[in-house]
């Protein structure tokens, strides 16, 4: 392909995504688009992350040309580069953007979650797609702060919460909203995974030639590496590459009331677990969040439990190790993944579901791709996942600072508690910086 070829496709993709109309509550809606064949031609893709969910990511979108692959180690970088062997390779994504500049239409970000947002902001700066992990970012403030921009830049985005895109929480969600179990005023939602725990060694060890260890760290603050400590696996559970169990988990789980409800921001957020450790995250967490009433919805407290705090036993039933129990006016609704159950058991024997409105997806990563090439709109695009994640991680703040907190989403403050502020936020390596 020429560079004035790459050019004027560039400014097509540009223009289309552009005109997108974003979903705020995760539903299609008819969006119209520019009358170009250019839909048809694919899409140049920069994948930054290349192993593990990124590599499920990749798998996604490999449907269009993997053109620039970026991994800080290097084993991981290799193994994609011998599939896509007319992919460039980079060991930092910094580089990749300023040399594929021009070249490439959007990112695919599968990082740790402390390069979320360093990524995503340069990318949307740049006027590129996105499809990032997550949680979205790793902190309140960068969700604010990259939702912003992609509004702002007019680009396609989505959030790799892809349980979205299955057939089970679409016909809960019409369920829900059809008043199957009356008002909904409470919910409880769990995960029974515990991303925490462990102390970080006295004296670190020499990083293998094969990993990038600077370029890992990133915006975190300098430390040594230590084998199996951070890199590949357990970084989830150290506060500054992650955010435990709710950072891991909750985008998806909390996904299906945020949709169903129609939720956004909460006014209150509690949280109780065991003494903050300042290095790694808990074990297991318990967080209350208050929402309040949406027009003619009631308002909703939500509560969320992880790790060693999971109930057995939700509004009088036995529950699995994760799921999601909403409590109506009139009933109760389980749901997981793949299946959902309605209580009383006798009274909904022979309940018929609402006829389905929700159409079905034609695959979330497909979806990303689709509104890439024609502007039209994703179901988890940061308009909607951006606010998912600033509640997701605010129970985490709560948890650090010891305090409940009260809320305004407007001005990102917790109004009762000038601590919060360390958590909401967060200092970057030179750099390395989001804004």
């Amino acid at each position: 392909m020429t560079h004035k070829s790459r050019s004027t496709r560039r400014r097509f993709l540009q223009q289309t995504s552009a005109s997108a109309a974003i979903l705020s509550a995760g539903v299609w809606t008819g969006v119209s688009k520019a009358e170009s064949k250019s839909a048809n031609e694919k899409l140049n893709i920069a994948c930054i992350g290349t192993a593990n969910r990124a590599a499920a990511d990749i798998q996604g979108v490999q449907s269009e040309n993997i053109v620039a692959l970026v991994d800080v180690d290097k084993n991981y970088l290799d193994r994609a580069a011998s599939r896509f062997k007319q992919a460039r390779t980079y060991a930092d994504y910094r580089e990749m953007l300023a040399k594929e500049a021009g070249k490439i239409d959007a990112v695919v970000i599968g990082t740790t979650d402390h390069h979320h947002a360093p990524a995503t902001i340069r990318a949307i700066n740049a006027g590129l797609h996105v499809y990032c992990e997550k949680p979205l970012t790793h902190t309140v403030a960068e969700a604010r702060i990259v939702t912003e921009a992609a509004r702002k830049k007019g680009v396609a985005t989505q959030l790799g919460t892809q349980i979205h895109a299955g057939e089970n929480y679409r016909r809960v969600v019409e369920m829900i909203q059809a008043g199957a179990i009356g008002e909904v005023t409470e919910v409880h939602v769990w995960v029974g995974k515990g991303w925490g725990g462990g102390k970080r060694p006295k004296k670190g060890q020499q990083p293998p030639a094969t990993l990038s260890w600077d370029i890992w760290l990133g915006p975190a603050p300098v430390r040594p590496y230590y084998p199996g400590l951070y890199h590949p696996a357990q970084w989830r559970r150290w506060w500054d590459f992650g955010q435990g169990t709710l950072g891991d988990m909750a985008c998806h789980y909390m996904d299906l009331p945020f949709w169903a409800l129609k939720l956004q921001y909460p006014t209150h957020c509690r949280a109780e677990g065991p003494a903050v450790d300042p290095e790694t995250c808990p074990l297991g967490l318990t967080v209350e969040y208050q929402f309040p009433a949406r027009g003619d919805l009631p308002p909703v407290k939500l509560t969320w439990y992880d790790g060693n705090r999971i109930p057995k036993q939700v509004a009088g039933q036995r529950v699995p190790s994760a799921g999601v129990m909403f409590i109506g006016s009139e009933g109760q609704m389980f749901a997981n993944y793949g299946s959902y159950r309605l209580f009383p058991a006798e009274k909904y024997a022979k309940y018929e579901p609402p006829k389905p409105t929700i159409p079905r997806s034609i695959g979330h990563h497909r979806e990303w791709i689709k509104a890439c090439k024609e502007g039209s709109p994703t179901t988890c695009a940061f308009e909607y996942s951006g606010p998912l994640t600033e509640a997701v991680l605010l129970g985490n703040v709560s948890y650090r600072t010891g305090k409940a907190l009260e809320w305004d989403a407007e001005k990102l403050t917790a109004t009762n508690c000038e601590e919060a502020r360390h958590y909401i936020h967060k200092q970057y390596r030179a750099g390395w910086e989001v804004a």
